[in-house]
């Protein structure tokens, strides 16, 4: 009798407690209760109320959990202020490095001896042109953002040949590209495919474009992934750059997607209502509004300066804004780290989408 009298003042006890937690986290009720008959079933009645205890746990810390990342993600007040400007288009390209460039080090004098995994670049090349490669970048995204985060240019170069498998002597590719690839999730997409079929590992080196392509310059790359066709060019001619067996071309531009100029919701210049992203910039340099700039020489960088109106006479050096301080602020950082002091500051800045996006959905951080 004492032992079923126990029993029965326990189950009470959880079926009270039940119903107190189902008012705190209303719609986890039907959790609690479901979570609490499979107990019931899957164990003895001795331990149903230690079950229907740790199931209400479960369903209050699930509870706090989502609560915890709606907050995060409401958080960001930064919003895209101006988009899908004929001007703003932002087109991706890959090339291979020459293994008989004329590689420097950082003060110019001649580096030689330099080691260049020309198959390993091969291969990486031909996976993002195939067609499992480009299908992936042109799904990424789809599943948590409901669109494409990258776009497949129209006339992209294919490859429809066999990829070689690495090699000891070619398993290591090392890889040069932008922060705003790598940054928006992109490259953690596409690498682990590309490295479990084939069985290499891509080291990655993440920085502007113009640090990106220096890296190739300086030897300490395979084949560059970046983002600002005239520095491109520049690489090219200066003899840095091959051409792969079946393609035309030193450059394989094969994607793009979209700068956006973003900004404090409040939007106190007036971007969302100009006619077009130069009439945006002129506005926010008119009204001395706060704006960050990545100032590192990357691909986005470098369309920033293109969008200012010609007579502020903003370039990369720092005595063209030395004037302008008090608005505008060149970071020479990547575009995480310059979303965070755009966040922080209530600042406009420039940033490509894929990497916007992602920072919004990471509330606002970025590692």
């Amino acid at each position: 009798m004492k032992k079923k009298s126990l029993l029965a003042l326990l189950l009470t006890v959880a079926m009270v407690s039940g119903l107190f937690t189902g008012c705190g986290n209303g719609g986890k009720t039907e959790t609690t209760a479901a979570a609490t008959e499979a107990a019931k079933e899957t164990a003895g009645e001795t331990e149903a109320a230690t079950a229907a205890d740790d199931a209400t746990t479960a369903a209050a810390e699930t509870s706090a959990a989502e609560t915890e990342g709606q907050a995060a993600a409401g958080s960001v007040n930064t919003v895209i202020l101006k988009e899908a400007d004929d001007k703003m288009i932002n087109t991706y390209t890959v090339i291979a490095v020459d293994p008989e460039a004329p590689f420097t080090d950082e003060n110019g004098n001649a580096v030689s001896d330099v080691a260049v995994n020309t198959a390993g670049a091969d291969a990486l090349i031909q996976f993002l042109l195939s067609e499992e490669g480009k299908t992936a970048a042109a799904e990424f995204g789809q599943e948590e953002f409901g669109d494409s985060l990258f776009y497949l240019l129209e006339d992209a170069p294919s490859y429809e040949g066999e990829i070689a498998e690495a090699t000891e002597e070619t398993k290591t590719i090392r890889l040069s590209t932008t922060t705003s690839v790598n940054d928006s999730g992109l490259l953690g997409e596409l690498l682990p495919i590309f490295e479990e079929k084939y069985g290499y590992t891509v080291e990655v080196q993440s920085a502007g474009t113009g640090k990106a392509i220096a890296a190739a310059q300086y030897g300490n790359a395979d084949l560059i992934l970046v983002h600002a066709k005239s520095s491109e060019e520049e690489f090219v001619e200066a003899g840095f750059a091959r051409t792969l067996e079946g393609f035309d071309s030193e450059r394989l531009s094969f994607m793009y997607n979209y700068f956006v100029l973003c900004g404090p919701t409040e939007d106190p210049a007036g971007v969302k209502d100009a006619e077009s992203v130069l009439d945006a910039f002129k506005s926010i340099a008119d009204g001395k509004y706060p704006f960050i700039s990545r100032g590192d020489g990357s691909g986005t960088h470098t369309k920033e300066l293109s969008l200012w109106p010609e007579d502020l006479g903003i370039t990369k050096e720092a005595d063209s804004f030395v004037d302008y301080t008090d608005w505008y602020t060149s970071a020479n950082a990547g575009m995480g780290a310059c979303l965070v002091m755009a966040e922080e500051t209530q600042a406009y800045i420039l940033t490509d989408k894929a990497t916007f996006l992602t920072f919004v959905a990471n509330g606002g951080v970025m590692e």
